[in-house]
């Protein structure tokens, strides 16, 4: 290595190729690096989905969900199973263990699933699929006053023009050049992936009523099956004849309701036909379900755009708006596109955000090391940084890490960090050119000379970063984003100081004194400042604390266990898990009754529209604007419902309204936030009347209840009651808002049973309940595939015949002989109600009790609450009710496994640091020592929270952690010079003393570049930035503080290990131990001197 060094500091051409080279591939691979506003997440969940067409959620359950769950219980890598019985479909959710392959685990559950022989009659084949998160970009909302078949084609159209957009004909050679490097580089932009919401199906209804039936002699069964004979696609095989193969089919399929309406029925025995035309009215219409959308008060269809694989954000929002801008202009008159909830505009300005303040602190650092150290020294030494920056984007694609929030915050958050091992050797190098040393000697022998200590250092702090690798689940995916950039960045840093840098400071000039620049007379004079206070003010203070080291320390013992119990108790600052991200898309999401009239719910849609257009009208945002840019209201369904929930988003009784907030850079003013704007809303809706939940919530990705507790157990009663009497709870405490619970009250249902007399005629329940079923539900005849959609065609009533129960007394049943029977004699109705969702967890019926925190309330935070429900109310809902497990899930089980994770991960991390540590120190006490910094650090990352009124996060934690190798790196540092002057033969407090002052300056500077370099991220205004803010608090904070503790404690501390040793040490192995510092004395002199 030391030849290594030589070789690179010689020749300067050689280094600067390689720095070169690495920029140039920094550059090349940002290009090419997708874009996206936070990482992908890999799902680890398996889904089964299985329809069962018009049966009840107790239905689905016994004849879907539970044959599932007890066929796939026990296969490995299955860590948790849910089910969500819904009206006519049962979601069974598989969360695949950490660590084991998910499509493995698909497979064996595939293979499972398919050999079950006990599903219920009419199920539907299962659809078993990994969890795709998909990655939007924008939505078009397409609105007309038009009815529902025109809006729902202009849309198709417009997705198929869409989808084969590839921007328009650049026309200028410039365009024509643009155009192609970035096809070249990037490949052709294109849109991959679009989905239509807020329409209807495509449907086809064959309606029959009860007395044409009668009048021609058929049944629901022979009109299907004279459609199915009939529209059919059937290959017949080929003919090989002499001139070649030819194909026979039939081909007579029929996909229009003229063509179907012409398919004969009955032929009569004198040769006349019946066509379908004559006994039924074909509908080509749409699914009979309420279902509709309003986009500032106009009927709307949502085009959602999407990115898939590798394709970026940027690129596929801008064809979006190409195309918009290009199409505006050629719709039909009276129909208007409009893009919204644009996520690449929140990426650009993220970009342009983080980007900036990455180069303010680039800035303030290069000044900082400026002021302190030669500016032609300090210049090199901050060249390091968009070279090692550079050479970390080069890393970023085999871990598969974009460029995004967490990304380009990882970047900043290494910026003060990455100058610390070129300060130590700039520095050094410096010194040796100062006593009178040639440059292009001094600078491999100085860079030779800390290059173990330096590297060391280096190591400590990657090693710090790794934890965050451990974390699983979710977060996982979020968190690797910081040590993936990191860690690149610290080793090619590592390479820039040991091959780079000593070629560009070989060059070195020494000061003439003579003739020094103005600037340079302004860095002399901040230099001898502070090398006066090094001698005037720290050195006779660390004379008397090291006189005082018991009472130094314990001193900094208690102040570090003031600040912990501060954190501890949460009287000045409390712990949430994650920061609240601002929003731009907030939603209200109503829940009534099951079977209320789409006139109830839509009266209530419209209640909770108008209040927001009341804010719309009255509030404005800092430029003057609306403060509402957009309103999207939707009844029968809840399109913006977030996470992995299954069924309960569809039907008459739900709706919702989404709102699309001005940009969060023209709201910072409290009242214009996010939650201030929710809690605003919440009180002009008020109460709905009936309903069972109205729910305000943000659409962030740290979305989600702050409460969200799971009650199992094998009494669904006994679950109602432990439910209720958490609500009633809950309901008492402060700051406790939107409580509700997943059992809602299902439909009004009637169940069927055969009566004797049905039985004596030879009738069978299933005969009745298939009967019925065709009449009111329809019986399927077949799918049709029309272009993209596919539509299923059913023979049904005429939809005036199912619109009471008295249609259903007016049935008649018909047997086997062809007899047609009354309903009600042969067949009883009882009526009843039952549930909307059957919820069930790990093989157990389950109840979800959900509540938020007011985030405008100071008094509110939700592990206080949580930690109450434990302490109080759980001991006695245990007693009420034995039967009933209980446990926290989304926000609070996330919260427990990430700090768990990274609990484990600290403990193992500090070990490694310790085995590192020990290989230059050459001790397994002297580590102990360098280490005793790491807790101190919480003292300033404790107080910059109490500083900026902050919550303490997991965010902070992580910060923490990233700490601890920073302040090792200084420390190590100091330790290592303290042992340098041991080995020249100075006493214990000599080398302590001379230790302190000759290490103050760099220690100093890395310090303070550290806090400087993550300064304009910490004071940055931009609500889209606070949630990152903790983070770089507790490292800048920390790691200022730890200036503190390193000159001062660890001095400390390193005296009292010698006091130790002096007392345990016998007098033979503290004269082994003497020999031991001359001979490592002998060989320093050696290796200084080559």
């Amino acid at each position: 290595m030391k030849g290594l060094i030589f070789f690179w500091a010689r020749n300067k051409v050689a280094a600067n190729f390689l720095m070169l080279a690495l920029l140039i591939g920094g550059i090349y691979t940002w290009i090419k690096l997708k874009k996206e506003i936070f990482p992908e997440i890999a799902s680890n969940f398996i889904t089964v989905q299985t329809p069962y067409p018009n049966a009840t959620p107790e239905e689905v359950e016994k004849g879907v969900c539970v044959p599932i769950e007890e066929a796939i219980q026990d296969l490995d890598g299955i860590e948790r199973l849910t089910s969500n019985c819904a009206e006519g479909i049962g979601f069974v959710t598989v969360q695949v263990t950490s660590g084991k392959d998910v499509r493995k685990v698909l497979g064996d559950v595939k293979s499972r699933v398919d050999a079950i022989q006990n599903f219920a009659e009419s199920v539907e084949k299962p659809i078993i699929s990994d969890v795709l998160i998909r990655n939007q970009v924008m939505s078009v909302a397409v609105t007309a006053d038009t009815d529902e078949r025109t809006l729902r084609a202009l849309a198709d159209d417009l997705r198929d023009d869409l989808l084969a957009f590839t921007g328009k004909a650049p026309t200028t050679a410039w365009e024509k050049i643009k155009r192609g490097v970035a096809n070249a580089v990037l490949g052709e932009a294109r849109i991959s992936q679009i989905e239509i919401t807020g329409i209807r199906d495509h449907e086809i209804s064959i309606e029959v009523s009860e007395n044409t039936l009668k009048e021609f002699g058929l049944t629901f069964e022979q009109v299907a099956n004279a459609v199915r004979s009939t529209s059919i696609d059937l290959p017949g095989g080929s003919v090989r004849t002499a001139a070649g193969e030819i194909l026979i089919r039939a081909q007579n399929r029929r996909y229009e309701a003229p063509e179907i309406e012409a398919i004969t029925v009955l032929t009569r025995p004198d040769g006349s036909v019946v066509k379908l035309s004559d006994v039924a009215k074909v509908v080509d219409g749409f699914k009979e379900e309420d279902l509709y959308s309003r986009y500032d008060g106009h009927p709307a269809i949502v085009l959602n755009i999407f990115r898939t694989g590798e394709e970026d954000t940027l690129r596929v929002a801008g064809l979006v708006r190409e195309f918009v801008a290009e199409k505006a202009a050629h719709v039909p008159k009276g129909v208007n596109l409009e893009i919204w909830n644009d996520e690449s505009v929140l990426l650009e300005g993220r970009i342009k955000l983080l980007l900036g303040d990455g180069f303010q602190g680039f800035i303030l650092v290069y000044i900082a090391l400026a002021l302190f150290l030669r500016p032609a020294l300090a210049f090199h030494v901050a060249l390091g940084i968009p070279i090692a920056f550079a050479g970390a984007l080069i890393a970023l694609p085999q871990g598969d890490i974009s460029i995004n929030m967490i990304s380009l915050f990882a970047f900043i958050l290494v910026l003060g960090i990455v100058t610390d091992d070129a300060i130590v050797v700039g520095e050094r190098v410096n010194e040796r050119i100062e006593a009178g040393e040639p440059a292009h000697l001094a600078a491999p022998r100085g860079t030779w000379e800390v290059m173990s200590v330096a590297a060391f250092g280096v190591f400590t702090t990657m090693i710090a970063f790794m934890p965050m690798f451990g974390v699983q689940g979710v977060s996982g995916n979020i968190w690797r984003q910081i040590p993936w950039i990191v860690i690149p960045v610290l080793i090619v840093s590592l390479i820039e100081t040991n091959l780079i840098l000593p070629a560009h400071l070989s060059h070195l000039k020494p000061i003439d004194p003579n003739h020094p620049s103005r600037f340079l007379r302004l860095q002399q004079k901040v230099a001898g400042s502070l090398d006066r206070f090094v001698k005037g003010v720290y050195g006779p203070l660390l004379v008397h604390l090291i006189r005082w080291r018991h009472a130094t320390v314990a001193a900094f013992a208690t102040v570090l266990l003031i600040v912990l119990g501060l954190l501890a108790s949460g009287r000045l600052v409390k712990f949430e898990f994650f920061p609240r991200v601002e929003a731009e898309i907030i939603s209200a999401k109503l829940t009534l009754p099951n079977g209320v009239p789409v006139e109830t719910t839509e009266a209530a849609v419209r209640k909770i529209e108008e209040a927001a257009l009341e804010i719309q009208k009255e509030i404005q945002d800092e430029e003057g604007q609306p403060i509402i840019k957009h309103l999207l209201a939707s009844v029968g369904s809840q399109p913006y419902t977030p996470g992995l929930s299954m069924g309960g988003g569809k039907g008459v009784n739900v709706g919702e309204v989404t709102v699309e907030l001005q940009s969060a850079e023209s709201r910072n003013r409290p009242d214009l936030l996010a939650d201030a704007i929710i809690a605003n809303w919440r009180k002009r809706v008020g109460p709905i009347p009936g309903a069972v939940e109205l729910s305000f919530q943000l659409q962030t990705s740290a979305g989600g209840n702050a409460v969200d507790l799971e009650l199992t157990g094998p009494d669904m009663d006994e679950l109602d009651a432990a439910a209720e009497f958490m609500k009633a709870e809950l309901a008492t405490q402060e700051g406790v808002i939107d409580i509700g619970d997943s059992n809602l009250e299902g439909k009004r249902e009637v169940k069927l049973a055969v009566t004797p007399e049905g039985e004596a005629l030879g009738l069978r329940l299933d005969t009745i309940a298939r009967q019925v079923r065709q009449a009111f539900f329809g019986e399927e005849v077949q799918r049709l595939q029309r272009g993209r959609d596919e539509v299923r065609v059913y023979v049904r009533y005429p939809y005036e015949e199912r619109r009471s129960l008295q249609n259903l007394a007016d049935m008649k049943i018909r047997s086997k002989e062809g007899g047609e029977i009354p309903f009600s004699e042969v067949a009883a109705a009882e009526e009843g109600r039952g549930y909307a969702v059957i919820r069930r967890a790990n093989r157990f019926r389950s109840i979800n009790v959900t509540a938020d925190i007011d985030r405008t309330n100071p008094n509110a935070n939700a592990n206080e609450v949580v930690e109450w429900m434990k302490a109080d109310v759980f001991p006695r809902m245990n007693q009420k009710f034995p039967s009933v497990m209980w446990g926290f899930q989304g926000e609070q089980k996330d919260q427990r496994e990430s700090v768990s994770d990274l609990s484990k991960g600290f403990v193992l991390a500090l070990c490694g640091i310790f085995m590192v540590l020990a290989l230059p120190l050459r001790s397994y006490v002297q580590p102990l020592i360098v280490m005793s910094v790491i807790p101190f650090g919480m003292i300033g990352a404790v107080l910059g929270h109490i500083l900026f009124g902050m919550n303490f996060s997991v965010m902070s934690i992580i910060g923490v952690i990233a700490l601890a190798g920073v302040v090792i790196n200084e420390s190590l540092v100091l330790v290592e010079f303290m042992n340098r002057y041991r080995r020249e033969g100075h006493t214990v407090h000599e080398a302590v003393l001379r230790g302190g002052r000759a290490r103050f300056t760099p220690i100093f500077l890395t310090s303070v570049t550290s806090f400087i370099g993550l300064l304009p991220m910490i004071t940055e205004t931009s609500v889209q930035a606070k949630f990152l803010v903790p983070m770089a608090v507790s490292l800048a904070f920390g790691g200022l503080i730890n200036l503190f503790n390193t000159m001062l404690l660890v001095p400390c501390v390193y005296a009292l290990f010698e006091d130790i040793r002096q007392k345990i040490y016998t007098p033979e192995a503290l004269k082994r131990h003497e020999e031991d510092l001359a001979l490592e004395t002998n060989e320093h002199a050696l290796d200084s001197g080559s």
